[in-house]
């Protein structure tokens, strides 16, 4: 059985789990507090307001404990609002936060609430078939570090990808019926685990 923790301080949590609960042999957990992170196997840090998530997780003591765990390989995915908090560099904004993946986020990219948009997107590594993508306020990568795989792009913006243990997407997967992303997310904690059981 894999747990997989959904930071539940702001956003898009619910969401998150009901999606994690219709997957087989997982349980999906709410993590608000460090003893929380005992119990998971991988991490979905949701979209929300990425401000307002990083002054919780300083307020609950939770940003350190966290960012220890993703340097020693706990799998993470940062959808939105995570993506932005897992970069080491933020273009429109001096304060980061996880700064734990290399790569440069713009925050906005696509607008704002207005401009939220939904398209199908062919993730060849992700799924065989189109994926819907939702984007809402999200932003894009502007550059990544040489160590980062891009697993899509859109009008030459990078949306998704993963660096190790680390996944990030602008956009939002839990907002659509397509478990595609979440699958994949859930193969990497696989594979975390059959590299720590060999080690």
């Amino acid at each position: 059985m894999i747990t997989v923790g959904v930071l539940g301080i702001q956003g898009a949590v619910k969401e998150h789990m009901n999606m994690l609960n219709k997957l087989p042999n997982i349980t999906g957990i709410c993590v608000k507090y460090k003893e929380d992170l005992e119990k998971i196997n991988g991490l979905i840090i949701p979209g929300g307001e990425s401000t307002a998530i990083g002054k919780l997780l300083r307020d609950f003591d939770l940003l350190n404990p966290i960012k220890k765990l993703i340097e020693k390989g706990l799998p993470v995915w940062g959808t939105c609002a995570g993506m932005i908090l897992l970069s080491k560099n933020i273009s429109n904004d001096s304060k980061t936060h996880f700064s734990v993946m290399d790569i440069d986020v713009v925050r906005n990219g696509y607008g704002s609430q207005l401009d939220s948009f939904l398209i199908d997107l062919d993730i060849k590594e992700v799924s065989l078939k189109p994926i819907p993508l939702v984007f809402i306020r999200a932003p894009y990568i502007k550059s990544i570090g040489k160590n980062v795989k891009v697993l899509a792009s859109l009008n030459d913006n990078i949306i998704a990808c993963v660096e190790k243990n680390m996944l990030v997407t602008s956009f939002h997967p839990e907002l659509t019926k397509d478990l595609s992303f979440h699958k994949y997310f859930i193969d990497m904690i696989h594979e975390s685990k059959a590299i720590t059981s060999t080690m």
